[in-house]
């Protein structure tokens, strides 16, 4: 069943918009690590936007039937400037989806039991949790004008959960098993 609420489909626009502009915006600024010599950073912001890519999936199946036209608002970073910086808009949209934006609409889908949708920003949060970490540790190397120290990142194509080094035997967020997880290596 499609979700009833307008509230919590409202919220689904928007985070679908939000993931869909972090996917696209964490490709560029991939680019721009790999050109300023920091490939790691540039692989992490390329897996990263695997799982926003996850997450906007997850929110857009949530719609369903909720077929039509909308204007959607969703707050974003813009902008294209050395690595360091654009970590620095990396790190502030993970936090604002951590610290506001995903508790909220969390909270709002349980109060309209809207089970899809509750799922879907459950997965969201949890992975931005990570996604803001990994991103500090980038920056911090970015500042210093250096590329940071990555094995391979593992991502959760169904949830979005991020590792790094060694896929779990099951994703701990939604229990896909390790061999679908998809490696940047």
């Amino acid at each position: 069943m499609s979700v009833k609420n307008d509230m919590t489909a409202d919220f689904l626009r928007s985070a679908y918009g939000g993931e869909s502009m972090a996917h696209m915006r964490y490709l560029i600024w991939g680019d721009i690590a790999d050109k300023e010599n920091m490939p790691n950073i540039g692989r992490l912001f390329r897996a990263i936007a695997y799982a926003e890519w996850a997450h906007a999936d997850n929110h857009f199946k949530a719609l369903k039937e909720r077929v039509g036209a909308y204007s959607v608002t969703a707050g974003a970073a813009f902008g294209v400037g050395k690595t360091a910086d654009n970590l620095e808009g990396a790190i502030g949209g993970e936090l604002h989806e951590v610290e506001q934006m995903y508790p909220v609409y969390l909270e709002a889908a349980r109060f309209q039991n809207e089970k899809d949708a509750e799922k879907a920003f459950h997965y969201a949060l949890e992975a931005e949790k990570i996604h803001a970490e990994l991103f500090k540790k980038a920056q911090e190397a970015a500042k210093q004008g250096k590329d940071m120290e990555l094995g391979p990142v593992y991502i959760c194509p169904v949830c979005g959960h991020t590792v790094t080094d060694n896929a779990p035997d099951v994703c701990p967020i939604c229990g896909v098993k390790k061999e679908m997880f998809k490696a940047f290596e």
